[in-house]
């Protein structure tokens, strides 16, 4: 079905009061995900334990339908464990494939970092191309296909840090903060009775649907040029006014991150009700497009500076094409 962007719109805010139903405050962290979905990318969420990470994946799968599987990312996970193996079947002396969970609609890694770089490794081809390849057979992932990660901050105990390789392949990366006292509250009040449940929503044909929307939601030139002048900025600062940031930046971002950058743009642009994405849209998402794609110099590091010094100078200087 061909949605418009108002009929996609009122479908999204369903989907999103029902999520609210079971997830109190996040309200960031809920609209990029979404966002992520449309735009046919991956999430990684990022914050220390006991912020309802796990619980909001969990949910948003079960309002969008389609099926759900989670994957807990331990120190002795092996690549089959994820992808799938070859197993001997004697009664028919013949190797049989055994597809792994990666093979679903929405899938939670759950704490991703908690397995060494080999089992990160396993991701890289279905987060790219929406397929697995075991022994000399390929499976294609179904449609709609999301890796919904958590992680936890690099200085806890028991972390790998990501590679560079896996950082890129998602498309947002978004942190996720502790709830104010108001939300607490709320929280506290909603565990003292039975939690609510979400119900479904949508179902995996109409993700699809609203994703092809979200694709065909128009992007003027001047907003690609202001999504490129962010890009270009990262890697080469001072032909852009930025040469404080020259020599803060070992890499800068990827052209991924400028296809990143303007899907995400549409993605929220169709979250809001809208046709046509603005400036504005790039400039909300591009601190969680960006945020996992900058490696810092040793220069930087040892003065102390962060990606986020970066992004703040990075996001202030460039200037926005007018509306």
């Amino acid at each position: 079905m061909n949605y418009g962007h108002r009929e996609a719109a009122a479908l999204l805010s369903r989907a999103r009061s029902e999520i609210r139903r079971v997830i109190v405050g996040q309200d960031r962290m809920v609209d990029r995900i979404l966002v992520s979905l449309l735009a046919g990318g991956h999430c990684l969420l990022e914050g220390v334990p006991g912020l309802g990470k796990t619980k909001t994946l969990s949910t948003l799968a079960r309002v969008m339908g389609g099926s759900f599987s989670r994957i807990q990312f331990t120190p002795d996970l092996l690549p089959s464990d994820i992808v799938g193996t070859r197993i001997y079947r004697a009664s028919a002396e013949k190797f049989d494939v055994e597809p792994g969970p990666i093979l679903a609609n929405f899938v939670l890694a759950d704490e991703i970092n908690r397995a060494p770089a080999k089992v990160q490794a396993a991701l890289l081809e279905v987060m790219a191309e929406h397929q697995v390849t075991i022994g000399d057979r390929t499976f294609p992932a179904p449609e709609p296909f999301l890796v919904m990660a958590t992680q936890n901050p690099i200085e806890s105990e028991g972390v790998y840090p990501l590679p560079e390789a896996q950082r890129d392949r998602f498309l947002m990366r978004v942190p996720v903060d502790y709830p104010d006292r108001r939300e607490e509250r709320e929280i506290i009040t909603k565990m003292d009775v039975t939690p609510a449940d979400a119900d479904p929503v949508l179902d995996a044909q109409m993700v699809v649907d609203l994703q092809r929307a979200a694709s065909a939601v128009e992007v003027p030139e001047p907003v690609v040029d202001y999504a490129l002048r962010l890009v270009e900025a990262t890697r080469r600062p001072g032909e852009h006014a930025l040469p404080q940031l020259d020599g803060l930046l070992s890499f800068g971002a990827s052209p991924r991150a400028s296809i990143a950058l303007v899907r995400a743009g549409r993605g929220m642009a169709l979250l809001r009700g809208r046709h046509r994405v603005t400036a504005q849209e790039v400039y909300d998402v591009a601190y969680d497009v960006l945020n996992h794609r900058l490696i810092l110099s040793y220069e930087a590091l040892a003065d102390g500076v962060t990606v986020d010094d970066v992004l703040v100078e990075l996001l202030t200087s460039v200037p926005a094409p007018p509306v």
